[in-house]
């Protein structure tokens, strides 16, 4: 298969999925499957069914509206998932002396709040790098330049998306991230092969691309693109109050992630040339967050994307051809 062939699926067979802690996460409509490599060698996979708010709200199935509540779930979804992949596979992690002296001290009520405390600083961690960072250097830019508003907005995209790019290019070099984009290439692979209508075997997963145009990368991708867009249009006294200009964005930010999803969805379900040019940035920065999967990760992909869509592989036929593989169903 061509490295430029693109999968046009109906909504009937679309599955989305995520690379985790040596495993892969498929779902298909309401069935998630999560299928993990085992230190045994062995192939564990958890199904369980996860419904959308958008399906007992019909308001929120409205375009745009349904992109940012997509993306919070599948936030959320993320998340679970890959505490459940490093519970499949047995690890838990001992409580470093620091941890186990501030339990001691502070109680577990107060443990959890400081669990929640970490996490609020992580937010506001990645906000100052991807937010205010960038609009601090196109400020620093203009300060030096004289520059119109849409050259300032084109500085602060591309700030933002070096930053992005070094970021993820960096993580890339330790070991489990590593191995952890041979999955996302598996998990690529594998859609594709779905898609293509091709029986699920290591030799036919092993042809297909492994970038794919769904791929929440390309979806970061058009964001940014549109952050430029939407940077230009706000009024030019913004420019001025970094703060201001910061807030301003943030409230703007379901809006662009709204359009995003329907463009990232547009460009997986169709084919035309404005597509392929919005697309084309996250399809080459895949080239970093995926990596060529070997036949146990495709092995796994496998598992994962027949357990997802149980009317079409029975729970008998999941792991036909595999080796070593035992089902734990939740």
């Amino acid at each position: 298969m061509s490295k430029e062939k693109r999968a046009c699926p109906t909504a009937a067979n679309r599955v989305g999925g995520q690379a985790v802690l040596e495993g892969i996460m498929m779902k298909h409509k309401t069935s998630c499957a999560t299928a993990v490599r085992c230190p045994d060698g062995k192939i564990a996979v958890e199904k369980r069914e996860v419904k959308s708010i958008k399906e007992k709200i019909p308001f929120l199935r409205i375009p745009i509206i349904r992109g940012v509540v997509n993306f919070v779930e599948s936030m959320m979804l993320s998340m679970s998932t890959l505490t459940l992949s490093a519970e499949m596979q047995g690890i838990e992690e001992e409580p470093s002396k620091f941890e186990k002296w501030l339990e001691k001290k502070l109680g577990k009520s107060l443990m959890s709040v400081a669990a929640i405390i970490g996490g609020v600083l992580g937010v506001l961690l990645a906000l100052g790098l991807f937010f205010y960072l960038p609009m601090a250097v196109s400020k620093l830019f203009s300060l030096v330049f004289d520059m119109p508003a849409v050259v300032k907005a084109i500085v602060e995209g591309v700030a933002k998306m070096a930053i992005f790019v070094l970021y993820i290019w960096l993580v890339a070099f330790m070991p489990d991230i590593r191995r952890t984009y041979e999955y996302h290439g598996a998990e690529h692979k594998s859609i594709f092969c779905h898609e293509a209508g091709l029986p699920l075997t290591v030799e036919n997963i092993k042809k297909q691309s492994r970038f794919h145009p769904r791929c929440g990368t390309s979806m970061m991708f058009v964001m940014l693109l549109l952050g430029i867009v939407v940077s230009a249009a706000l009024p030019a006294s913004l420019w001025n109050n970094l703060f201001l200009r910061f807030l301003t964005k943030l409230l703007i930010l379901p809006l662009v992630v709204g359009i995003g999803y329907e463009l990232t969805i547009l460009s997986g379900t169709h084919d035309n040339f404005v597509l392929r040019i919005l697309t084309k940035p996250g399809l080459w920065f895949q080239r970093i967050t995926t990596r060529e999967p070997d036949d146990k990760e495709i092995e796994v992909a496998i598992v994962a994307l027949k357990s997802s869509l149980p009317e079409e592989y029975p729970p008998e036929t999941v792991f036909d051809g595999i080796e070593n593989g035992q089902c734990l169903e939740n």
